[in-house]
């Protein structure tokens, strides 16, 4: 705990409890950015790039090390919407084609689903929960069979504690043949992922969460042999040559889902990030901000008037709670005034998740292994009466 916290700075000025918004990152990822931008300012925007060609390249090796797979199966792109969609929209459907998903889904992904519906005729069908409130694998397997195109899992919704099964839906939809797309912006930094053993054909992820990593930066992973079937979207001279007037070619590699423009300074700091969370026991870190999160919910389980809304076999680091008769935003500026950051998740993020269970918002802390069990005592105290 002292290195952890002795290296993310910080530390000193906040307690900060909004890490599946943004985590704080550590001062290597910090300095690393700054590092490059400076270099831009002393030779040049295309000088710094290729004086840093290899360190670029580290960045996807050090992703590669994080979740198990190859560098080439690697994308590095703007944020974790851009990798899901990059992904999603490079499939083709059909009327009567149907895609599984689940009723906790976050709002940038269903609308995604909802309009290619509307333009193709197909289908989205949602799995039913199981009595933990994570997806019924069991339901899962009822539905697979050859008209299911795609199958879309969130591996830790944003709007509350679970964590879903991944690697159960990735053994039945590599046993069916179905495309399995995971979405992993809330897992890649607070679990261990090895995408291997997850079963996933694609994975996407963001740099600012729990990885702590810059904002505008994230990643997809493409296994070889899905991503060389894929086209994606949007193409530019970086995702395809131009090889004669009338014709052009796809990349082969996962990087036809980037674009020819990127932010060398965050891409650089989310490579440091990798390196950094890779220097840790990710298992012993993993254990750490789940039980500080297990502890919070035991505290406020105790507080009258609060009551703590996550639903999961399995919990992670994401605690939602209310207090009677105050609005969750007040809440969340009050802890703010205290000093504490936290976030307020509205029911229009998630309407299957949270509309469906009669809540319109929720309070939203997130612990990291940097956080203390003081701080949990602190947002405890801060918070307002209920009514």
């Amino acid at each position: 705990m002292d290195r952890a916290r002795r290296e993310t700075p910080g530390c000193a000025f906040v307690t900060h409890l909004n890490n599946a918004g943004a985590a704080l990152p550590p001062a290597v990822v910090t300095d690393t950015a700054i590092a490059h931008l400076r270099r831009e300012s002393e030779i040049g925007g295309y000088e710094a790039a290729a004086e840093a060609a290899e360190r670029v390249e580290d960045v996807y090796r050090s992703l590669a090390r994080l979740i198990n797979c190859a560098p080439d199966e690697l994308a590095v792109v703007e944020n974790a919407t851009r990798a899901w969609d990059m992904a999603f929209y490079g499939f083709t459907f059909g009327p009567g084609d149907r895609i599984l998903t689940t009723r906790a889904e976050y709002a940038s992904n269903v609308i995604a689903l909802l309009q290619v519906a509307r333009r193709t005729g197909a289908v989205v069908e949602l799995v039913d929960d199981d009595e933990h409130g994570g997806i019924d694998v069991a339901d899962l397997a009822r539905r697979l069979d050859d008209t299911v195109k795609l199958v879309m899992l969130t591996h830790v919704p944003t709007s509350g504690g679970l964590v879903n099964p991944a690697a159960e839906v990735g053994r039945l939809t590599r046993a069916a043949g179905v495309p399995f797309l995971l979405d992993a912006c809330q897992s890649v930094g607070q679990l261990p992922i090895d995408v291997a053993e997850l079963g996933c054909d694609l994975l996407s992820a963001t740099g600012r969460k729990f990885l702590r990593a810059p904002r505008g930066t994230g990643f997809l992973y493409a296994r070889r042999d899905l991503a060389q079937r894929l086209e994606p979207p949007l193409l530019d001279l970086h995702a395809a040559t131009w090889p004669a007037p009338d014709r052009y070619e796809v990349r082969p590699d996962a990087r036809r889902f980037e674009n020819w423009e990127t932010n060398y300074a965050a891409k650089l700091g989310l490579g440091a990030a990798a390196d950094y969370a890779l220097s840790w026991d990710l298992a012993a870190t993993t254990e750490r901000l789940t039980a500080l999160a297990a502890g919070l919910r035991d505290r406020l389980r105790e507080r009258p008037g609060v009551t703590v809304h996550d639903r999961g076999a399995r919990l992670g680091g994401i605690v939602t709670f209310t207090v009677a008769g105050v609005d969750s935003t007040e809440v969340r500026d009050t802890l703010s005034a205290a000093g504490v950051n936290t976030s307020v998740s509205p029911a229009d993020y998630a309407q299957w998740h949270l509309k469906g269970r009669g809540l319109p918002d929720v309070v939203r802390a997130s612990t990291h292994y940097y956080n203390t069990e003081e701080e949990l005592d602190l947002l405890c105290r801060h918070l307002p009466s209920p009514r």
